[in-house]
C-alpha cells in the first residue's frame, strides 16, 4: 500500500518538471548571505566585505543571473543552514550537462558571486527605493506626529 503512493508522487513530479528536476539538483546554490556585506565570514559571507553588497534579496540575485544570461530558479521555501530564519536561495546553472560553461565570462561560483554583488546595488528595485527614501521617512514622520496628536485629542 505504501509503495504505489510514493511512485505516483515521483511520476507526478516527473510530468510536472519533466527534465528540469535532475538538472536543477546539479546547479549551484547562492544564498543571499554569501554576498551580504553586513555579515561576517563566520556568519556565512563568502566574498570580501568591500566587494559584497548590503542585504541582497533572492529576487535581486535572480535578476542579476538573468541579466548575465544564466538560467536560475528561486527556492523561497529553503533556509540558510546556519541561520534558519533567513529564507530563500537561488539555484544557478553555471555549466551544461556536457560540462561546457553557460556563460564563458563566468567560469566559477566565486566569479558569479562577485559579479552579482557588483550588480545588486544598481538593481532597478533598489534605485526606486533610494529615490523614494528621502521623501518617504520625512512624510511618514510628519503624518505619524499628526496621527498621535489626533489620538490625544480624542
Amino acid at each position: 500500500m505504501d509503495h504505489p503512493h510514493p511512485d505516483n508522487i515521483e511520476g507526478m513530479s516527473d510530468t510536472i518538471m519533466e527534465e528540469d528536476q535532475p538538472n536543477i539538483k546539479r546547479w549551484i546554490v547562492i544564498y543571499p548571505v554569501y554576498i551580504n556585506s553586513k555579515k561576517t565570514l563566520a556568519e556565512g559571507r563568502r566574498i570580501r566585505a568591500k566587494k559584497a553588497c548590503e542585504n541582497p534579496t533572492c529576487v535581486e540575485i535572480a535578476d542579476s543571473c538573468i541579466y548575465l544570461k544564466l538560467p536560475c530558479v528561486i527556492e523561497a521555501d529553503k533556509a540558510y543552514p546556519r541561520d534558519f530564519m533567513q529564507r530563500g536561495r537561488v539555484r544557478v546553472q553555471l555549466k551544461r550537462e556536457d560540462g561546457s560553461l553557460v556563460n564563458p565570462a563566468i567560469p566559477s561560483r566565486k566569479e558569479l558571486m562577485l559579479r552579482i554583488a557588483e550588480m545588486v546595488p544598481r538593481h532597478h528595485g533598489r534605485i526606486k527605493k533610494q529615490e523614494q527614501a528621502p521623501s518617504g521617512p520625512s512624510s511618514n514622520a510628519g503624518s505619524g506626529k499628526l496621527g498621535k496628536g489626533g489620538r490625544k485629542k480624542k
